[in-house]
């Protein structure tokens, strides 16, 4: 018999990107297949994310694409995931009476059970917060190789309660793996090609599933034979502890990066944000780690916009970009997320957002080329990962997240080599071997 064919899109972070790949891994057990093509599918499912602005309705309007081919292939199944399976849970079904099952994220373990029924005729819900670690239950990673990075799940759920995030509703309370299962993971990883993870968590510096936090399941990793780099996303600032900023310093194969969003500059607007510190707090932070590490290299997420933010505060925003001089950072408008605390309050009009959004971007963007002006003539560390457009050309990440073009013969993904930085591009920069 003919393998069944699954199409998977994903939206949104890279946390989706993993549960992607263990959805499909769960359907491949019951004989499914990946495909490119949505036209080809035997299931499509949807991952969804209910981060970004009017997420549900771009939800709804992908689905109305796959009405032609429900109607030529009645037999086809469309499922749902994610985040804004959780949050909308049956409407999705009442807007759209083809979708077969939706399923949140806490309970895609349960994928095949719910494949099942739904192949017999039935419709099929679930957007429970199971008492069971889904990933006890999903059947172990093939042994397929793999690229040379790879996500890995370590931590789900935030206890926060940011005023302006869904968070805490779609994936629920903070709940952290055991380490001995990571690490057997991780282990797995690297004997298929992986040769740098990055830990994942919605709150993933709330890590508790090793005695020593996740600075603990760093260095347990760090002792991994042939993992040779180490990242951890997404970070609040509240849960960076001393023995994790000390691990900045102390483990070789902790790159450099660090992701640590801070969303606004002004106390007020901090104190709305139910963040839980200070702008002053944040920058004595960011000083703790770059005394561990001064080549650190800090990426941010900020929101502009926010409900009654003043352009006092929005400057204090500005402010305290100046100081830090990030890398990288994503920057949004504050959009309502129904259900959520600051949906109900006075909102910034729009062209107020969007000339604080265009201001806060172009400060960020000169920020980043200058820190990327300031590679060229060093030498980096590059982990390649695939071919570039150009015939000869090889791409890889530096130790500071940088995409790195390489003109070179000889080298193939997964291959680590010293390159001095020649040019510098508006989102990459261009080396070559380094003499040295």
């Amino acid at each position: 018999m003919a393998p069944k064919k699954l199409y998977i899109k994903t939206y949104g972070c890279q946390m989706n990107v993993y549960d992607s790949e263990r959805m499909a891994e769960a359907m491949g057990g019951e004989g499914y297949e990946t495909t490119e093509r949505p036209e080809d599918a035997d299931m499509i499912l949807l991952n969804t994310c209910h981060i970004r602005e009017k997420a549900a309705e771009k939800v709804y309007s992908e689905l109305g694409r796959y009405k032609g081919l429900k109607a030529a292939r009645p037999d086809l199944k469309i499922g749902v995931a994610g985040c804004v399976a959780q949050a909308e849970g049956e409407e999705i079904m009442r807007r759209q009476p083809m979708v077969d099952l939706v399923v949140g994220p806490q309970s895609y373990h349960r994928l095949p059970e719910m494949e099942a029924k739904v192949r017999t005729g039935g419709k099929a819900l679930d957007t429970d917060f199971p008492e069971e670690d889904k990933f006890d239950h999903l059947k172990g990673r093939p042994k397929a190789k793999r690229g040379p990075t790879a996500f890995l799940t370590v931590q789900e759920g935030c206890d926060k309660f940011c005023a302006f995030c869904v968070v805490p509703y779609t994936r629920g309370a903070e709940v952290s793996r055991p380490a001995d299962r990571v690490l057997t993971e991780a282990r797995d990883l690297v004997e298929r090609g992986v040769r740098e993870i990055t830990l994942l968590g919605q709150n993933v510096n709330a890590y508790h599933g090793h005695d020593g936090g996740l600075a603990g399941l760093i260095h347990a990793l760090a002792e991994v034979d042939g993992l040779e780099r180490i990242r951890f996303t997404t970070s609040h600032p509240n849960d960076m502890d001393e023995a994790l900023i000390e691990a900045h310093g102390t483990c070789d194969k902790l790159m450099p990066y660090l992701h640590l969003p801070v969303q606004a500059g002004s106390d007020k607007i901090l104190k709305r944000m139910n963040r839980q510190h200070t702008a002053e707090q944040y920058l004595r932070l960011i000083e703790r780690l770059r005394a561990a590490r001064p080549d650190l290299h800090l990426s941010g997420d900020f929101i502009v916009g926010f409900p009654e933010e003043t352009e006092a505060d929005f400057q204090a925003t500005l402010d305290l970009i100046e100081a830090v001089e990030y890398g990288s950072a994503f920057s949004f408008k504050y959009s309502e997320r129904p259900g959520t605390p600051a949906a109900e309050r006075p909102q910034v009009p729009e062209a107020e957002k969007d000339d604080r959004l265009q201001r806060l971007q172009a400060l960020l963007t000169k920020q980043q080329r200058s820190l990327q002006d300031a590679m060229v003539g060093r030498d980096v560390h590059v982990l390649f990962e695939k071919p570039g457009r150009l015939p000869g050309q090889m791409v890889g990440k530096s130790e500071y997240l940088h995409a790195v073009h390489v003109e070179t013969s000889g080298i193939v993904p997964g291959d680590m080599a010293r390159i001095r930085i020649e040019s510098s591009g508006p989102n990459s920069l261009k080396g070559v071997m380094s003499p040295l």
